[in-house]
């Protein structure tokens, strides 16, 4: 490529989850590369909550295109052959949701092969591997376009065609080891050659204390922290229950949770403000809602612990922020968490949809300040040596100008086809 330009491509961006990918952004800028950015949709406002959103949103193109004339201009260049191989590769109760995204995704991968052209983009990189994978693919079949993935969780949470998405991918990240196991059966050989493992990261200059972290003394109310959109999956029910059964061991403890779920309120959040009122927490749970990155880290400055009980992770970025601000980790034993924390070294981890284990692990760790200072200190150097957010602009660059580029060469060519590669 003769100029470092690519496009960036994040679902709903930039949502209340979204920190990551705005630092990811910024490195590439300080490595001499120009993100040019994309959105599937504008999120619900209540989900606009970072200092930096209003910039993102002006650098945004939205990709949504409605209307009949986008719809037949761009299905006069469909890849029918393409979309047809993979409708007979499906069972019947997926054709009609692939045939719908289709619909849906193809007149926004006209739109993105116009600004591609627009701003001499070379190369598109998507995080994720739902619908904004799927109008990657498409420009790739109708106009040639390369592209790249990155998955940050299991792949049937992504919808259908999964290899449809990933078979024609320049590379695809995973951001951590439990998840490449489950591609060879998924994907078999739709499995592009390359599929580095690179976790999210933190920006750990950001996020760090200005005074020592201090346990919860004698008699102190215990204040817990969590972060983490409102869904079913982050377990915070199971939080709320945990909880409870403290406050009944005559221990007085408060909990704040930061998020909100995807309806901007109007969803899952409903089911926990009335688990809230049944538990009898009114008063000491607070739902705060979608915050900015520095609401964030002035909470964990001040929390005693950080607790997530999810049912499912990658290596979640939240976990890595309150780690890099030296607040003791309890988290679930579930996905790519372990490759994150080593339980009892860089955290407590506990079985997942256990309410009594997770509030026995509270009380443990608020009964030994002296273990929860050690789990706090080795939680940042933690971060700071692994998982920094600058080696995942690291990574791209790499993948797109380094590797990519020694894929198009005629020396290179036959070797990258003679196998696959997977990083360890």
């Amino acid at each position: 490529m003769s100029a470092k330009r690519m496009a960036y491509i994040v679902p709903q961006f930039p949502g209340q989850t979204h920190g990551f990918f705005w630092r990811e952004i910024v490195e590439l800028q300080a490595r001499g590369v120009e993100p040019i950015l994309f959105s599937t949709a504008r999120p619900h406002d209540r989900l606009i909550s970072h200092s930096w959103s209003e910039e993102a949103i002006g650098r945004t193109t939205y990709l949504a295109t409605y209307g009949l004339s986008a719809l037949l201009g761009a299905l006069f260049r469909l890849p029918y052959r393409s979309v047809i191989s993979e409708l007979l590769s499906m069972g019947a109760s997926d054709r009609l949701y692939f045939l719908r995204d289709v619909a849906i995704c193809a007149p926004a991968a006209l739109r993105l092969k116009q600004t591609c052209r627009q701003h001499g983009i070379e190369h598109v990189h998507v995080h994720s591997c739902g619908r904004a994978a799927l109008i990657a693919a498409l420009a790739f079949h109708m106009y040639g376009i390369p592209y790249s993935l990155t998955l940050h969780g299991h792949p049937g949470d992504y919808g259908v065609a999964q290899r449809f998405k990933w078979k024609n991918a320049k590379f695809v990240s995973v951001v951590s080891k439990a998840l490449m196991a489950f591609l060879p059966e998924l994907l078999g050989n739709a499995l592009p050659a390359r599929l580095p493992v690179r976790p999210m990261g933190v920006d750990t200059a950001s996020f760090r204390r200005n005074s020592p972290y201090l346990p919860a003394a004698k008699g102190e109310t215990l204040r817990l922290f969590c972060c983490g959109r409102l869904n079913l999956g982050k377990g915070h029910q199971d939080l709320l229950r945990a909880v409870r059964i403290l406050l009944d061991e005559g221990r007085s403890v408060s909990l704040d949770i930061a998020g909100e779920d995807d309806s901007g309120g109007s969803g899952y959040r409903l089911v926990l403000e009335s688990l809230v009122a049944e538990l009898g927490l009114l008063g000491r749970v607070n739902l705060l809602g979608a915050v900015s990155g520095d609401e964030v880290r002035a909470r964990l400055i001040k929390a005693h612990a950080f607790v997530l009980a999810s049912w499912y992770e990658g290596v979640p970025v939240a976990y890595m922020e309150a780690m890099s601000c030296e607040v003791p980790i309890i988290a679930t034993a579930t996905g790519g968490v372990p490759e994150l924390i080593t339980d009892g070294i860089h955290g407590i981890l506990v079985p997942v949809e256990n309410p009594e284990v997770l509030a026995k692990a509270v009380s443990s760790l608020a009964d030994d300040p002296e273990r929860a200072i050690r789990i706090a200190r080795a939680g940042r150097e933690r971060v700071v040596s692994e998982f920094d957010s600058r080696l995942g602009a690291e990574m791209l660059i790499e993948e797109i100008w380094g590797r990519v580029a020694a894929e198009a060469s005629p020396t290179t060519a036959k070797g990258v086809r003679a196998g696959r590669q997977l990083l360890p």
